[in-house]
């Protein structure tokens, strides 16, 4: 199990990306400022999530620190829309870099092929999630239902892919809001998302021959993916 420590001072951010990561079998470490990093032994991370806009010391300075004692693949987080941040992270032995708002399934997508890079291509592609008759690969970022390939966009297909990472619980609105759009407490999210589910709800059942529409509605809270029976 790879281990990654996420470093950002957003609390309800590295709240939002351990859950994430940890559903897809990461394990997850947290620091909320620059110095906290430190707390962790690099030698015992495959790799670092590491937010530029820290307290106490800045993403860079930690960088720097780094890689005086490591080569532990980082990968950096940046809301500033700057090519000079990246050009300076790169050249100071920063691995990737991923904008805020950050997109949980871009993020994980990056640290997998950061892994795979620094691993000489030993990580293993994830395998494909199965629940009922409903498929999806996350690689290559397509679904099935039984033999019928669905038509998704990149947002259907993360709002699925988080619906059946959680199915039999249930998934706020907010909570998907974050996994297809990248956001929490969006202006509108509530809305976004209702007219996100409704999508993937007729891709669904168009190829649904037996069995119920499998994402129930749970009025006032989020939605649910139904377990097939046993």
């Amino acid at each position: 199990m790879d281990r990654i420590l996420l470093v950002d001072d957003d609390v309800a951010l590295v709240d939002m990306l351990r859950e994430y990561l940890e559903q897809d079998g990461f394990a997850v470490d947290a620091a909320h400022d620059g110095a906290a990093c430190f707390d962790h032994a690099p030698e015992e991370l495959d790799l670092i999530v590491l937010d530029v806009m820290l307290p106490k010391l800045s993403g860079f300075d930690v960088l720097k620190r780094l890689r005086q004692r490591s080569d532990v693949p980082v990968i950096m987080l940046t809301a500033r829309d700057d090519d000079v941040d990246r050009i300076v992270g790169f050249e100071i032995g920063a691995d990737d870099y991923v904008p805020k708002p950050v997109n949980p399934r871009e993020l994980v997508s990056r640290i997998r092929a950061v892994l795979r890079r620094v691993n000489g291509g030993a990580n293993k592609a994830p395998a494909d999630l199965q629940v009922g008759s409903v498929r999806l690969n996350p690689t290559a970022r397509v679904a099935w239902n039984g033999e019928w390939r669905l038509d998704l966009t990149s947002a259907e297909f993360s709002l699925l892919e988080h619906l059946l990472r959680g199915a039999g619980r249930i998934i706020s609105r907010d909570e998907l809001s974050a996994a297809a759009f990248g956001r929490h407490h969006a202006a509108g999210a509530d809305r976004n998302v209702d007219t996100l589910v409704s999508k993937v709800r007729r891709k669904l059942d168009a190829t649904i021959i037996d069995g119920e529409q499998p994402i129930k509605t749970i009025r006032n809270v989020g939605y649910l993916y139904a377990l097939p029976p046993s």
